[in-house]
């Protein structure tokens, strides 16, 4: 195998045990990782299951592939119940867990602003997601944990046995950036973008978050190995045929991108696809390929 390495998002949106049989193809067609939104709803698409419970039956039901979010919120999710579910799945799919972790975004049909309150400026929304990793980092480092934040805190919260990865299962940090760029660098093992900006061409963004990133890694004296492009929202004819697949995977992967990410087709939407030729790239791209 040659290029990046290809993974796939999964629809929440299936009832078990059809679900299952899903995240099972998924790894017979030998995609390296698969993924699940972290929404309470998406858009305003409905059904739409909850992650952290899919991806633990999910673990259940594969050996091989390796799992996550893409990417937890923090609009409505606290880092102690978060950690707890975390390192309780990376049990289940024995080490195969990784977690996207995002700012979260502003949107109610999906699960902006849920829980009430005042709604959080862009410099909150910013804080709260630096709080955030940080707070969950050390709670997965164990064994225990005692913080106050501005926005987070826990008090004697016990994390043993930990998770099953160590010294934690890695984090792959969604981000766009100065500041969460710097969060990437400091707690990440892995980057996510979407190289979406208004006006501006993807590869052009990617080539200058890149170079963005890699300025934050410098300054942190780390490297954040996985470097990971999700697809989908750029226009780019990713599922139009094997060899478009091939010459932007070439060209991304030219860039510094190490792992591509391809929605499962979804009939009626903008990620309907030719499910053959869905099958074709991972045959190609995949484990197998």
């Amino acid at each position: 195998m040659t290029g990046p390495r290809i993974g796939t998002v999964v629809w929440p949106m299936q009832s078990w045990p059809e679900a299952g049989e899903t995240w099972r193809r998924a790894e017979e067609l030998g995609f390296h990782h698969a993924w699940v939104y972290d929404h309470l709803a998406w858009r305003g698409a409905t059904p739409w299951y909850d992650a952290y419970t899919t991806l633990a039956a999910a673990a259940a039901v594969t050996s091989r592939v390796r799992l996550g979010t893409m990417v937890t919120s923090p609009n409505f999710r606290h880092p102690v119940p978060t950690a707890h579910a975390i390192k309780t799945i990376d049990h289940i799919g024995g080490g195969r867990l990784a977690v996207g972790i995002g700012s979260g975004g502003v949107s109610r049909t999906s699960d902006g602003g849920v829980l009430g309150g005042p709604e959080w400026t862009t410099a909150e929304r910013a804080a709260r997601f630096a709080e955030w990793v940080e707070l969950l980092d050390r709670l997965l480092r164990g064994p225990e944990t005692t913080f106050e934040g501005a926005h987070y805190a826990a008090r004697e919260v016990v994390t043993e046995p930990g998770c099953v990865q160590r010294p934690r299962v890695p984090f792959l940090i969604a981000a766009n950036g100065t500041r969460g760029m710097g969060i990437a660098a400091r707690h990440g093992a892995g980057w996510v973008n979407t190289a979406v900006a208004p006006g501006r061409a993807p590869e052009g963004v990617v080539r200058s978050r890149l170079d963005a990133l890699r300025a934050a890694c410098e300054a942190e004296g780390r490297e954040v190995r996985d470097r990971v492009l999700l697809t989908g929202f750029t226009g780019e004819p990713w599922l139009e045929s094997p060899q478009a697949f091939a010459d932007l995977a070439g060209r991304y992967g030219e860039l510094g991108i190490t792992d591509i990410v391809l929605h499962w087709p979804r009939p009626g939407t903008q990620w309907d696809a030719d499910m053959g030729v869905f099958e074709a790239i991972a045959a190609e791209h995949g484990t197998g390929g």
